[in-house]
């Protein structure tokens, strides 16, 4: 396999204007002339390996954040879109919308919200009886869309939340957060109460009082407890990161904020530079980490996919979720393997076959359309509701990263990384997946010519060119 040219001038340039430096001042301290900087900076040229070094070695700069995980984002959201058949049959070439993800990101991000717009347009237009005349029912994005894209773009790291909860862990000294979170709730005059109810957390400001179902499981009411702390003592913090993020709807900033808390909380459950070491060391078993820091698996696999510390950062992994229907209900994703924003995943990922093996993990060798290679780790997650006759709500998660990173996972132990056979081939969305010969495909890929012959019928009704 190739290795891949980076193509990095918008960080590049990004980076020198940071620096206060001009072009040829620039070229002067990373070795190079005045000419092959403005290349690169216009992704003419790739970043070669002597710029990278210099920008280490004069600067302190993490060269992994060069990496094209952003621009991956905008190529797989923009290709999603082009899938949209009021684009038609001839969608631009996979290079332009890499070079307009390059070099013109601002453009791309206009594009798909313009997209988003649109399909959000032509859905209330199908149920015009509820939207006509409707004052609410202006053209804006969806809440959710809108903090879940916040998320995807930041890494699905917040360095100020992050450190902040990373701070208050180190303030228990070693202790187990677990015994340590109802006592700091007592330090700030809130009383702990445990009632048989199926809402999960209640916080009463009139009477200072939290309220936890005793229905949850353990590792469940100490992160509600720390997502509260989050909310009482951490207010201006998140209220900053907020202002910062400029959302568009009180309701997209009200969800975000949540999402902070939660951040929160995860963060200081698993701090980050101990639960770092503690992931490399156990080799990133999921199973030994949650009883190291008394976390649920689904909390653990989630943290994993946020140890993207500048200077500090873990192995890139993608997390997701999904639930029965096969929706994707959480997603990110630090590696190039992208997901869909539109429907759901791929049916040949091993995801949706944890359903089928309660309790049990399941390791998949994919490889995606591009080349990329990963090992990928299912597992079903059952939510009981804590009563007979309550719902039992069941997901399931995946955690996965790239084959070159299987040396540091307890998981990629006796596969056959060597055996190209061994690797399954998936993709991202039948709409925008290039294989042409998939036995699972729901519909035909939009980049390709099709061929329909009334007298031949195989596994599909035509043949993809």
């Amino acid at each position: 396999m190739s290795t891949r040219k980076l193509y990095a001038g918008a960080k590049l340039r990004e980076t020198r204007q940071r620096l206060g430096l001009t072009q040829k001042d620039f070229a002067a301290k990373l070795g190079v002339s005045l000419p092959y900087l403005n290349q690169m900076e216009n992704n003419n040229r790739p970043v070669s390996t002597t710029v990278v070094l210099a920008l280490a070695q004069e600067f302190g700069f993490d060269v992994t954040e060069l990496s094209t995980g952003d621009s991956e984002r905008l190529v797989t959201d923009m290709r999603e879109a082009m899938a949209d058949p009021l684009f038609g049959d001839t969608p631009p070439p996979l290079a332009d919308l890499r070079l307009t993800a390059s070099n013109a990101p601002a453009l791309a991000r206009a594009f798909i919200d313009l997209h988003r717009a649109y399909r959000q347009t032509h859905e209330r237009l199908a149920s015009l009886d509820e939207a006509l005349g409707r004052e609410e029912s202006r053209l804006q994005p969806s809440p959710w869309d809108e903090v879940r894209d916040f998320f995807h773009y930041c890494d699905n790291y917040i360095d100020a939340v992050d450190r902040a909860a990373e701070h208050l862990a180190q303030s228990t000294q070693g202790r187990p957060m677990r015994l340590c979170a109802p006592e700091m709730l007592e330090k700030a005059g809130i009383t702990l109460r445990l009632a048989d109810s199926d809402r999960l957390r209640h916080f009463a400001p009139e009477t200072r009082s939290l309220t936890l179902s005793n229905r949850a499981a353990p590792e469940t009411q100490t992160f509600q407890i720390l997502l509260q702390i989050a909310l009482l003592q951490q207010d201006k913090l998140l209220e900053a990161t907020l202002d910062f993020a400029r959302f568009r709807s009180d309701e997209a900033r009200a969800i975000a904020k949540i999402g902070l808390a939660n951040y929160f909380a995860g963060a200081a459950l698993m701090p980050y530079t101990r639960f770092l070491e503690a992931a490399q060391t156990a080799r990133h078993d999921l199973e030994l980490l949650a009883t190291r820091f008394s976390a649920s698996i689904e909390q653990v696999a989630h943290r994993l996919s946020t140890l993207q510390r500048p200077g500090a950062k873990g192995i890139p992994f993608f997390f997701v979720r999904v639930d029965q229907a096969g929706t994707i209900t959480k997603r990110h994703s630090a590696t190039r393997l992208q997901f869909a924003r539109f429907g759901g995943a791929c049916p040949l990922w091993n995801v949706h076959r944890a359903f089928e093996t309660p309790g049990r993990f399941l390791r998949q060798l994919a490889e995606t359309p591009d080349g990329m290679r990963y090992i990928n780790l299912a597992r079903d997650v059952s939510k009981p509701g804590g009563a007979f006759g309550a719902p039992t709500r069941r997901y399931a998660i995946a955690l996965g990263c790239e084959v070159r990173h299987a040396d540091a996972l307890v998981y990629a132990d006796d596969l056959d990384l060597s055996n190209p056979r061994a690797f399954e081939p998936i993709g991202i969305s039948c709409r925008i997946c290039e294989r042409t010969q998939c036995h699972q495909r729901s519909v035909p890929p939009l980049e390709r010519r099709l061929s329909i012959d009334s007298n031949t019928r195989g596994v599909l009704p035509y043949r993809v060119e």
